[in-house]
């Protein structure tokens, strides 16, 4: 039995191109919502994905990886930045990566970045800081991220070289097929953009600060203490974040929170055979 032929012609492809979908880049900080980081490093990729901002309504510096356990997180969504959803929240830096997921995105982000940090966060630095505890908190739950920071604590800093090399390197991390326990810690020197190297993969430097709490008396007559410090680098290295930076290098570091020193691990098996 014979099929009765169709006059019918097939279609042809549509002359438009659908876009392909952009990836969804969450953006957080620890220097608050209103921090001119966090603006800069948004204009730097507003382009590249679809973007949401979730950050701490205030300071968080110096935060950690601290959570806040025992009384209640507020999130309100704001205005902050034309055309972009974003949400200040009343936690910390990993507060905001954590509802981020859970009360905004319902989803995993396909990447996360924190940032741009007013002040370093080179080597004994990243394990105090909230900007990169937020993106090492990504990591944790699967989302490739990165902490940026600038070398320069003043509200007037020139982010021109900061959000220059954040694009590059974000353009870098969408572009490469990623662990999903990725976390880059990105320290820029506080220098014009002509004047910066480029980018340079670098370990942690042995450095940090020699501490020092200054004793003074409030107007009450109390006794309170200050912390001071001098930085210190006990690491004479060429390929440490420290010297990339005195020398003009972007410093990107790859990060872990797996603390397990597997090498001393070893030498314990080895020694404390019973």
């Amino acid at each position: 039995m014979r099929t009765k032929k169709s006059n019918t012609r097939p279609k042809t492809p549509t002359a438009r191109v659908v876009e392909k979908n952009k990836p969804v880049i969450l953006i957080t900080n620890d220097d608050g919502i209103s921090a001119p980081g966090i603006r800069n490093l948004m204009e730097a990729i507003k382009d590249i994905g679809k973007i949401v901002v979730v950050a701490p309504d205030k300071p968080q510096s110096g935060m950690g990886h601290a959570i806040t356990i025992g009384e209640p997180l507020r999130l309100h969504k704001t205005h902050h930045f034309e055309g972009i959803e974003s949400y200040s929240c009343s936690g910390t830096p990993v507060d905001c990566v954590k509802l981020a997921v859970d009360k905004v995105l319902h989803r995993k982000p396909d990447l996360c970045v924190s940032g741009i940090n007013h002040g370093a966060n080179h080597s004994i630095n990243v394990i105090y800081s909230g900007t990169m505890s937020a993106a090492v908190e990504a990591a944790i739950e699967d989302i490739p991220s990165a902490g940026f920071s600038l070398l320069d604590f003043s509200i007037e800093a020139d982010f021109s070289g900061a959000r220059y090399f954040a694009r590059q390197i974000v353009e870098l991390m969408l572009k490469t097929k990623l662990g999903k326990h990725t976390v880059l810690n990105v320290n820029i020197p506080a220098q014009p953009l002509e004047l910066l190297k480029g980018i340079k993969l670098c370990r942690q430097a042995y450095a940090k600060y020699q501490e020092n709490y200054v004793q003074r008396n409030d107007p009450h007559g109390r006794q309170y203490y200050w912390l001071t410090g001098e930085f210190q680098n006990f690491d004479k290295g060429k390929d440490t974040d420290v010297w990339a930076l005195a020398n003009n290098y972007v410093s990107v570091v790859p990060v872990q929170y797996d603390l397990t020193h597997t090498t001393y691990l070893k030498q314990l098996k080895a020694t404390w055979k019973k």
